[in-house]
């Protein structure tokens, strides 16, 4: 298996995605490698990847950026169980979208359901990740976490 190929084929599927399910303008930074641990400052979801590539990847923002993305999205904004459950969803949505994308490619992926982060999480165990910013057009930065294991 060649991962740096199919490392390539996640960032590019993850713009893809986000584009995909994304009502709104997008401002995809270029990805970064990141090899410490990671801080989730306020809310996220993480969801796990296996296949021919195992990992997670993590989408982390702000309560108020996943809101104004649901009102964008819904036509209303979204606070407590709701916004948890929506940022879950949006997780899910992403990675869904990944999944099938990649898989037009002969690559095969599969995910775990979302889990939601609350909170300052400190995200350790990963040899390497590379991180993916993306900042949405009036409303805030969206951070795409891929966290790669190497055990393969």
């Amino acid at each position: 298996m060649n991962n740096s190929k199919h490392i390539q084929t996640i960032l590019n599927s993850s713009i893809h995605s986000l584009k995909t399910i994304l009502p709104m303008e997008l401002n995809i930074q270029s990805p970064s490698m990141l090899s410490e641990p990671y801080i989730q400052k306020e809310i996220g979801v993480l969801i796990g990847l296996f296949g021919d590539i195992k990992g997670r990847v993590i989408i982390d923002s702000t309560s108020s950026t996943f809101s104004s993305i649901g009102e964008k999205m819904f036509g209303m904004p979204l606070e407590g169980e709701m916004l948890e459950s929506f940022t879950g969803e949006l997780g899910n949505m992403f990675a869904g979208n990944l999944c099938t994308h990649v898989g037009e490619q002969s690559f095969n992926v599969d995910i775990t359901p979302p889990t939601v982060l609350v909170g300052n999480t400190k995200l350790l165990g990963f040899e390497k990740a590379f991180k993916l910013p993306t900042l949405i057009d009036g409303i805030g930065l969206l951070t795409i976490l891929f966290t790669i294991d190497e055990d393969e």
